[in-house]
């Protein structure tokens, strides 16, 4: 069975989802959403066959497609995902899947009512090496602390240095550093061992309205994480998981690739796996065999941990005063 996917967005995030998704056999691409035509046309010329649309809601009105992939501002995530589920269209939205907890729960309920899949596009949670920090920590003994950083300058914050608000630290756009990239390292946190009981949140408020960066300390009953996150410095250090007979060390925890153990006897055992394909490959092979198989819902990107994420996230920006116009 091959999947026909429409697509909505025509940025470089788009363009890897797509090169990804042909790597799958049972992965199509025959629409192609943007909401100007020029730059529908000058995306699909690369993908044969793809049609073009600039109303999304023509585009899933008919029988074109069977699932819809959403690349779009944050901001704009839940509505154009009620749009496709509602029409009963197959959902894979880029994360954060909505730009709050309410939006996330429409989208859940949408998704429910209407009998399709609903998955947000967390990559890192479905790539070989994930697969191993979860089916090994059993080795470390009793985990005492998570701790994940995902600190990245952007190459927009010069422009932003320089007057020019662009999206990326627009708050229109539901963006800022924890919903780009702090949620890399929250939802791993989440998929492991749950939302945690207690969260402290620190952030540096730019004045555009977004954070550029902050910090996030949870509890856990018998462990701690430590998240940090920013989009206008870098860190090169990897993530940790600490436990009572060992450390396992992830070289990045929004991209996993390599994975050891460091013992407290001062051994190093080392778990990494091979990667044939790209880091979206997977998250797609995971929706195509979700969609095949009938189930409404992923086991590892569930709409629990999806949700959990979206609720931890809420109560940081609450704490750090970062709002969105969607916000209730």
């Amino acid at each position: 069975m091959t999947i026909r996917f429409g697509v909505v967005g025509t940025n470089w995030i788009t363009d890897r989802f797509v090169q990804a998704g042909l790597e799958n056999e049972e992965f199509i691409l025959t629409a192609v959403y943007s909401r100007t035509e020029e730059k529908g046309r000058a995306f699909a010329a690369k993908y044969a066959g793809a049609s073009i649309y600039t109303d999304l809601e023509e585009m899933v009105s008919g029988a074109e497609v069977d699932a819809v992939y959403i690349a779009s501002p944050n901001s704009m995530h839940a509505e154009q995902s009620l749009i496709c589920l509602n029409h009963g269209k197959h959902v894979i939205c880029e994360k954060p899947a909505a730009s709050n907890s309410a939006e996330l729960k429409a989208m859940i309920n949408a998704a429910r009512s209407n009998d399709v899949l609903l998955m947000e596009a967390m990559k890192s949670t479905f790539m070989p090496n994930f697969g191993v920090i979860r089916d090994n920590l059993y080795k470390l003994g009793q985990v005492r602390r998570y701790f994940a950083g995902y600190c990245q300058y952007s190459s927009r914050y010069d422009a932003y240095r320089q007057g020019t608000v662009l999206n990326a630290f627009n708050p229109e756009y539901s963006n800022g550093s924890l919903m780009d990239l702090g949620i890399y390292c929250l939802y791993p946190m989440v998929a492991l061992f749950g939302k945690p009981d207690s969260v402290k949140a620190v952030g540096m408020m730019l004045p555009s309205g977004v954070d550029g960066e902050g910090s996030m300390v949870m509890r856990y009953p018998d462990m701690d994480a430590v998240v940090m996150h920013s989009k206008i410095t870098d860190s090169y250090l990897p993530a940790e998981i600490q436990g009572e007979n060992g450390t396992m060390v992830i070289d990045k925890i929004n991209q996993p690739y390599q994975v050891k153990i460091h013992y407290r006897d001062g051994t190093i055992e080392e778990l990494t796996l091979p990667q044939v394909f790209e880091p979206m490959y997977y998250e797609i092979q995971e929706f195509i065999h979700l969609l095949k198989s009938g189930q409404r819902e992923s086991g590892i990107n569930s709409h629990a941990n999806s949700l959990a994420v979206a609720e931890l996230m809420e109560e940081a920006r609450s704490q750090i005063g970062l709002r969105y116009a969607s916000d209730l």
